[in-house]
């Protein structure tokens, strides 16, 4: 199976989630963190879950899964040990043309979801085509001890720094230089270090007196 690599927007989009066991909490998690409106349809939830509901964040309906669940949605994501079930929610989708996942059953989808690091808008996805999920862990923790939060603190301020730029009026291209000499400059490494004076001498080198990290960071909050 070859996987089209594709990041999606579904902020303000109605997901469903059938399960509400553990896995599918990690699910609606994730889901919410990426500005979805979940609903989860199950007739056990988790601690978390009933927690989100009550406090409005989720819609939880307690009771079996039925077609009808699938109306209006842009996702479904199935996170049960109910093979028959897993199989139906599948079909289902399938028959609306619609993105499913079913967990850990590959087979069973028409998008699977990959491994993720997070480092605020840094997101590094691993995938391995379903082959081994936990190979693809190990390479998550891999990742995590070599990018550590510095590199979320470094991406908003070439946030920053992009914003204040096109505020001039440039085209973006004007700008690739600009960015290709900061990237070269080992600035995340300076974040760790928490070394201000540092960063701002190679900003006003690159882009002018007018560039402070610290500033530029208070922008971004």
């Amino acid at each position: 199976m070859r996987y089209y690599p594709v990041n999606l927007d579904i902020r303000n989009r109605k997901c469903l989630v059938v399960g509400g066991g553990d896995v599918g909490t990690r699910k609606v998690i994730t889901l919410l963190e990426c500005g979805a409106s979940v609903t989860v349809v199950s007739i056990n939830a988790s601690e978390k879950l009933l927690k989100l509901a009550e406090s409005g964040n989720i819609e939880l309906k307690r009771r079996p899964y039925t077609g009808t669940d699938l109306d209006g949605m842009f996702l479904v994501i199935c996170a049960t040990d109910n093979e028959r079930l897993n199989l139906q929610v599948s079909i289902d989708a399938e028959n609306l043309n619609m993105l499913c996942n079913i967990a850990d059953r590959p087979d069973a989808c028409n998008f699977i979801l990959p491994a993720l690091v997070k480092r605020g808008d840094l997101v590094i996805a691993v995938s391995t085509s379903g082959k081994s999920p936990a190979f693809a862990k190990k390479l998550r923790k891999d990742l995590e001890k070599q990018y550590g939060p510095e590199y979320a603190d470094f991406l908003k301020l070439m946030g920053a720094i992009r914003k204040k730029l096109l505020s001039t009026s440039h085209e973006p291209e004007e700008h690739k230089h600009l960015f290709e000499k900061l990237i070269g400059r080992d600035i995340v490494q300076l974040i760790k270090e928490n070394d201000a004076d540092k960063i701002d001498s190679i900003l006003a080198e690159v882009l002018g007196e007018v560039y402070r990290y610290n500033y530029l960071m208070k922008q971004e909050e």
